[in-house]
């Protein structure tokens, strides 16, 4: 406001005197002055100091003043005949009123950035470009007493090896683009290695006789927020829910929507922060013609949790989910030849889950294999969190998942099978030191341990953990592991993994990986 009422007093001051200078020798001067004023009077009819009337008003009453100052006589009255008055402006005060203009013109173009070839664009200012790579050594060691693979095969279970110990080098590269599109609305792009063909894994395995790796599209997503604590996505987010990795691996992404409503949760003062998370995913789209039938596949999810923050020293989080999938189990082909339903297979599978064969095309070698269960998941995930010795946190937490879905009768008319409902799946974890790496500083560090306990068809297995007992359910074992960080946003970790089956076949594997991280 003072600089608003400054520049009004140079605009008018200068209005007033322009004219009268125009005796002087210095024309250039004069009419470089005159062209800053009217400009500085049409920058405060802008900016809204001025109306425009008034302004008009300003500059009449200005040229008045300097014909009445012409003629040598007071505004208003009549020049006396014969007589020619010209008033004399110092030169001090001309070198002064151009200064004082110079420097509120030169001041403003800095701040708007006129004519600076090194200025950023403004659009430039809304990108935020994040990222990371990752280096990766794997040993995936088996146990003698494994059964042969394909004896896993020959009832469905995709697995392709349980005898030969195997150790890969990878890597991982994620770059991702944050827009801020405008007020409330963002927009997020990532790009990854990985393969279109699995949803839990952006892993490229070295070794491809110098072949180039394949970038996918990760995330593309639009984020709006038209309230403070309304959050709405659409498109391939992240995933909206908290959860552990019991039920969704931390690789996978969501396609669809998702809406959030989270009152209170960017008031630091408020202790009790409850949130309620929603979504909608198309799983599969399945066009129907002569030679196919089916129904589209759905994942429909809803979350309801609370956040109780204790000043700094501790933090705990509670949600209690539900995720209902619709149209996932298989529907066996009735008749010889018959394709019609093979559209009721998943496109991707771990191993684990129930299975049968909806395959009939009258070859016994090929078989097409689908789920078994429907499954109405039931997710409760608890994190408390103690700060007393900060930085230096100790978080435990707890995640228990059931198949409320599973009816052992529709199972058996679906498949012939006669299964027990294994539908239970929960974790343990304890994690000591920094809670988070996003800030990395030298030395900072973390170690971490915990249990695993899924059975068959507790979860969906193509969308559980994809590391521990090399993906899938139907396991139980413990998990160790920790980070150090070398440097500012470098740091090392590693962990190991080691897990038995928990019905059927005999199959134990241990996991054991070492990453070099880096973010930028």
């Amino acid at each position: 406001m003072k600089l608003r009422k400054k520049l009004l007093a140079i605009a008018v001051s200068a209005a007033c005197v322009a004219p009268a200078w125009a005796a002087d020798d210095d024309r250039a001067r004069v009419e470089m002055l005159h062209e800053t004023t009217l400009n500085l009077i049409q920058l405060l009819v802008g900016q809204g100091v001025l109306k425009q009337e008034a302004a008009d008003a300003l500059l009449a009453r200005a040229k008045q003043q300097a014909a009445d100052r012409l003629a040598g006589q007071p505004a208003g009255t009549a020049p006396e005949k014969g007589v020619v008055r010209v008033t004399y402006v110092p030169e001090t005060v001309k070198r002064e009123i151009r200064e004082q203009v110079r420097q509120e013109v030169v001041a403003q173009a800095k701040l708007e950035r006129w004519g600076d070839v090194n200025a950023v664009p403004e659009w430039l200012d809304r990108l935020k470009w994040e990222g990371d790579i990752r280096l990766r050594y794997q040993g995936d060691l088996f146990a003698e007493r494994n059964a042969p693979e394909a004896v896993f095969q020959s009832i469905g279970q995709n697995i392709d090896n349980t005898l030969e110990d195997r150790h890969r080098e990878r890597v991982r590269l994620r770059l991702a683009l944050n827009a801020g599109v405008g007020p409330g609305v963002d927009a997020g792009v990532r790009i990854a290695t990985g393969n279109t063909a699995d949803p839990v894994s952006t892993n490229q395995t070295l070794g491809t006789t110098g072949n180039k790796y394949s970038l996918v599209l990760d995330r593309a997503f639009l984020k709006l927020t038209p309230a403070e604590d309304l959050t709405l996505w659409g498109g391939r987010m992240p995933n909206p829910f908290f959860s552990s990795d019991l039920v969704w691996d931390d690789d996978l992404n969501f396609e669809g929507a998702a809406v959030r409503y989270a009152p209170g949760a960017l008031d630091p003062q408020r202790a009790f922060r409850p949130f309620v998370t929603a979504g909608v995913f198309p799983l599969q789209e399945i066009q129907e013609s002569l030679g196919s039938r089916g129904h589209d596949k759905w994942l429909y999810g809803a979350q309801a949790g609370l956040e109780w923050v204790l000043g700094t020293r501790a933090r705990f989080r509670l949600g209690a989910a539900y995720y209902h999938y619709e149209n996932v189990t298989g529907i066996r082909n009735p008749a010889l030849n018959d394709t019609f339903n093979n559209p009721s297979a998943p496109q991707f599978r771990q191993k684990g889950n129930s299975v049968f064969n909806i395959d009939n095309d009258g070859n016994n070698t090929t078989n097409l294999w689908a789920l078994a269960s429907d499954f109405r998941i039931g997710n409760l995930s608890l994190v408390a969190d103690f700060a007393d010795f900060y930085p230096v946190h100790v978080i435990a937490s707890l995640d228990w998942a059931r198949n409320f879905g599973f009816d052992r009768a529709a199972v058996l008319a679906r498949s012939g099978q006669s299964l027990d409902g294994e539908v239970d799946g929960y974790q343990f974890r304890l994690t000591v030191g920094h809670p988070t790496f996003t800030y990395l500083e030298d030395h900072e560090w973390q170690a971490f341990a915990g249990y695993r306990y899924l059975e068959r068809d507790a979860v969906l297995d193509a969308f559980t953990d994809s590391d521990f007992h090399l993906g899938g359910t139907n396991h139980k074992g413990y998990f160790i592991g920790g980070s150090y960080a070398l440097f500012k946003n470098t740091w090392l970790s590693a962990k190991w993994m080691s897990s038995d089956e928990i019905s059927g076949l005999p199959l134990s594997i241990d996991v054991f990986q070492l990453d070099l991280n880096a973010r930028f």
